[in-house]
């Protein structure tokens, strides 16, 4: 694993934060530049509204020289040592000096260039009104010039609460780079919306189809594969029966026809974890060795683990991991590993062991090898790689309470220390809620979504939670409630009340840069909630959208397709039923008419720090990376929107990829072209490469302090321990009654009384039927007459 870049605080020198006096001017239409050429005098040495910026060890000048490339005076930067940090002119950040931006816009700009090191980035700060100066972004990559060049590039839209911007060309290497020229103008407003394709109320909210075909397998996991198909994963598919026969299934959806393909799957892969490989091939980990045993073992999880190889279909076995891992995660990091917590054991205990599969090895590594906490992380603990390597455990996870401390952390592997995050809140009924990392990753924002308890079987609810990891102590804050919709409470849909909100959330990053939430359920495993609404991450806001029609609780996934649709599966009630109906839902933005087209992309193999070339049909706004989803139980931490800055000539279009792999991982991504309307392209195929490229990149120059000043309780390795003690009740389900796909709660709904008839009508209503009793116990008193039959004619006339 790569060790986190220990960057030192950014330093730029003078910030003037907080002092902007006077009241923010509109942005003209002419060079927004004062002292574009540094012909204008100064102090300090330097030219009027320019000044000495940087930090880090290193060995620097600043020389204003007449070798320019207009007029009689450029700006040159030289490194001739350097360890870290970089040096850059940079425009004064002052009311008098730094341009005047509008949030939303976005500006064009520019400079003419020569240098002699590859190692440069024009650098961009935002002022926000409340927060002062800070860091915004890097744009382009000046390539080395011996003469006068000119560059350009386009921001990405100015973020709400900014009003000023200042920016640079940093210097990163030894060599220098002489400047001259600065423009900077605002890019002209949008072409006028154009004419609704569907109804009015669809090109509102969107559309939802059920396709005519039904997915012929009880999946659970789905992973979009890098050639546009979907890998629906279903192993026994949570019931007995086909576990008992050896029965376990795969398909991979073509959405281009409709078309299903059932795959032979070698093992019970229900409830493992997967991840996308950085050669597209997807790693399958564990799965279900065997169903729980009423007064005996709970669910098992094995060892094995697998590859699906999406060019032949078939899977292949890999080395086994070190524990059984039922319900793990899986998190790609910067350099191709995964790493993977938590899930149930063998024995059905809690696994402590993490695991950490090798990329360069291709196997999973040895005990030894991998540094342990020995903490029990849960089920699915939803993992998010940050930009510095470390993971953010966000506090969504499946089944029951939260970790023990503040229900959020951030772990660092290579300290091997986990780090309390307060502010999350209600922290044990967020079992099943969804997290994301926002668009753009760069931002570095998580949105966390709804959530239950199927312990105590609450009604789930409305709550959402936002966190900055850039700050310097990181905390949850509450963010705005979400939106209600319609439940079905057994007698038909009635508008949800009060706190009522849902559990087995959807969570689906959309190339607009908005986010999709979808499906859930009021309680576990019943209670279907229909409602759905797109978030914005730049006004924090939630807007309700047409809802699926179809019931989409525990067991359902939601993910993009390529053509910037969403697709949605399955929904696994308590009753042991499965809904093998499929929902397409059209997003607003493609009934907005002609949507823009990526004519070529020159070259399919991307690698770090580069900048890339495409061509379009029309104007576009932005571009940017959409990793490819695979999901399960509301849960994909791999997820994520990654910006790439552009630069404009024409109808060719020049892309700044990253050149920190924390940001994106290697692997292939969707690339999405979007117009000033928000309308997608249909998506291209790019791959990020993987670890041989990495080798030749320096991405510490461009990863940037934060969250290293963490207030929580920090917490070294423990003890070394075989596992954690684990309830046979961990799904919610008490297996007294019914085969092991049915799931009788063990705490029902709190509108329903506890005794022996209320709970047999509500059993009656969900369409349980028949549940034999297993073995001589009855604790939710469903046997009064203790025939073997709960709920029997004699059960509910005794209560």
């Amino acid at each position: 694993m790569r060790s986190r870049p220990r960057t030192a605080l950014l330093a730029v020198l003078g910030l003037t934060g907080g002092l902007l006096l006077t009241s923010p001017q509109s942005a003209s239409a002419a060079n927004l530049i004062k002292n574009p050429g540094f012909e204008t005098a100064g102090t300090d040495d330097m030219p009027y509204c320019w000044k000495k910026s940087g930090w880090g060890d290193n060995d620097f000048t600043f020389e204003t020289t007449a070798d320019a490339h207009s007029g009689s005076k450029a700006m040159k930067v030289s490194l001739t040592r350097r360890v870290d940090g970089d040096r850059k002119a940079l425009i004064t950040e002052s009311a008098e000096c730094a341009p005047v931006v509008t949030p939303g816009k976005q500006y064009d700009l520019g400079l003419w260039y020569r240098s002699t090191t590859p190692d440069t980035s024009v650098t961009l700060f935002r002022h926000d009104a409340t927060a002062g100066w800070q860091y915004w972004t890097d744009l382009k990559t000046l390539e080395m010039a011996g003469s006068w060049t000119e560059a350009t590039v386009r921001t990405p839209e100015v973020p709400a609460g900014t009003d000023r911007i200042a920016w640079g060309v940093s210097v990163y290497g030894t060599g220098s780079v002489t400047t001259d020229d600065y423009t900077m103008d605002q890019v002209a407003e949008p072409v006028p919306d154009p004419v609704c394709t569907g109804t009015a109320e669809e090109c509102a909210n969107g559309r939802w189809d059920v396709l005519p075909t039904e997915n012929p397998v009880r999946s659970m996991h789905s992973v979009v594969l890098n050639n546009g198909k979907v890998l629906l994963i279903a192993g026994s598919g949570n019931s007995e029966e086909m576990f008992e026969a050896g029965t376990f299934t795969s398909a991979v959806y073509d959405p281009e026809n409709g078309t299903y393909q059932q795959i032979p799957t070698p093992k019970d892969m229900f409830c493992a974890g997967h991840v996308q490989l950085d050669d597209g091939r997807v790693l399958v980990m564990s799965g279900n060795k065997a169903y729980p045993v009423p007064g005996g073992h709970g669910y098992e999880g094995y060892k094995d683990s697998y590859i699906f190889d999406p060019v032949t279909e078939t899977y292949s076995k890999t080395n086994d991991m070190n524990d059984g891992h039922w319900y793990p995660s899986a998190t790609v990091l910067g350099n191709g590993d995964v790493i993977s917590f938590g899930g149930l054991k063998e024995d059905s205990t809690g696994s402590v062991t993490a695991e950490l599969w090798s990329d360069a090895e291709q196997k999973w590594l040895e005990l030894w090898k991998v540094n342990q906490t020995w903490s029990y992380w849960g089920l699915y603990p939803s993992m998010i790689l940050m930009q510095d390597g470390r993971l953010f455990y966000s506090g969504s996870h499946v089944f029951g309470n939260n970790i023990p401390g503040t229900g959020s952390a951030v772990y660092d592997y290579d300290a091997n220390t986990v780090t309390q995050i307060p502010g999350l809140q209600n922290k044990d009924e967020r079992d099943q809620s969804a997290s994301v990392l926002l668009p753009p990753a760069q931002d570095q924002k998580v949105l966390t979504i709804g959530g239950g308890n199927i312990d105590s079987n609450p009604d789930a609810n409305r709550l959402t939670d936002l966190i900055d990891l850039k700050q310097p102590s990181p905390s949850y804050v509450a963010g705005p409630p979400l939106p209600q919709g319609t439940v079905d409470l057994g007698g038909g849909k009635v508008p949800q009340t009060g706190s009522q909100g849902k559990m087995y959330v959807s969570a689906v990053l959309l190339p607009d840069g908005k986010v999709l939430e979808t499906g859930g359920a009021l309680h576990n495993r019943a209670d279907p909630v229909y409602e759905s609404s797109l978030y914005d991450p730049a006004t924090n806001t939630f807007d309700p959208v047409a809802a699926d029609p179809e019931e989409r609780g525990y067991h359902s996934s939601a993910f993009l397709l390529p053509d910037g649709r969403v697709m949605a599966t399955g929904d696994n009630p308590g009753n042991g039923s499965w809904n093998h109906d499929v929902s397409i839902y059209t997003p607003p933005y493609l009934l907005k008419g002609e949507r823009p087209t990526i004519t070529s992309v020159i070259d399919s193999e991307w690698t770090y720090g580069d900048t890339q070339r495409i061509t379009v049909d029309r104007p576009i706004a932005k571009a940017e990376l959409i990793r490819p989803a695979a999901v399960t139980h509301s849960s994909d931490p791999n997820q994520r929107f990654v910006d790439l800055p552009l630069s404009v000539d024409g109808n060719n279009v020049d892309l700044n990829v990253t050149s920190n792999p924390n940001l994106a991982p290697p692997g292939w991504y969707m690339l999405f072209a979007v117009d000033a309307n928000g309308v997608p392209s249909v998506a291209k195929w790019v791959h990020l490469q993987g670890p041989s490229a990495l080798s030749a990149t320096d991405s510490s120059a461009h990863v940037h302090d934060f969250a290293d000043d963490l207030k929580g309780k920090v917490t070294g390795p423990g003890k070394k321990r075989t596992s954690q003690k684990v309830s046979p009740t961990v799904s919610g389900c008490d297996r007294h009654y019914g085969s092991a796909n049915v799931c009788v709660p063990t705490d029902f709904p709190p509108t329903v009384k506890p005794t022996t008839k209320s709970r047999c009508d509500w059993l009656k209503k969900n369409d349980y039927g028949r549940l034999k009793v297993n073995g001589r116990d009855d604790p939710l008193r469903l046997d009064t007459n203790r025939d073997g039959v709960a709920c029997g004619k004699g059960d509910v006339t005794r209560r």
